[in-house]
């Protein structure tokens, strides 16, 4: 277990655990559900005129979202003072940035992504978002594999 988590595990579980609390706050609060591909697509209806982005679901809700979106980045960054962490990763910007994309266009793809199927989907026992979960999860099982196996992890 040290070689998994050597920094421990309760700063994770309280992590899952505030986000947990937040999304049911958030759902019991307003009926919505906080899924961040959603939210994505409710900011590019700022600036994108195409029909897909100009959606009322996305429109109508753009702006409850970009508070949200700006909680997450807001949350990440006092997590990151307070604890008096450094760059949490190596990996240059611009992989970081195609990552991003690729998670982001797989988010489109899938209907959904990890916060919207994996915390949202499951906790209403959606079967639609345990199949997406189950996928994640296979799909970063071989990709990791594949990186490590290639030399691109230690």
């Amino acid at each position: 277990m040290e070689n998994l988590f050597p920094f421990g595990v309760w700063h994770y579980l309280l992590g899952g655990c505030l986000i947990g609390a937040g999304i049911a706050l958030l759902f019991v609060g307003t009926g919505l559900i906080g899924g961040a591909s959603t939210l994505f697509s409710s900011v590019c209806s700022f600036f994108s005129q195409r029909p897909f982005f100009q959606q009322d679901r996305f429109v109508g809700s753009r702006g409850w979202r970009l508070v949200y979106a700006l909680g997450m980045v807001l949350g990440a960054l006092l997590v990151s003072v307070t604890a008096g962490a450094g760059p949490a990763t190596a990996v240059p910007w611009f992989l970081l940035l195609l990552g991003g994309f690729l998670a982001g266009f797989g988010a489109r793809l899938g209907n959904g992504c990890t916060s919207g199927h994996g915390v949202c989907g499951l906790a209403s026992l959606q079967l639609p978002s345990l199949f997406a979960v189950c996928t994640f999860l296979a799909t970063a099982f071989v990709t990791a594999n594949v990186v490590r196996g290639l030399g691109g992890a230690r």
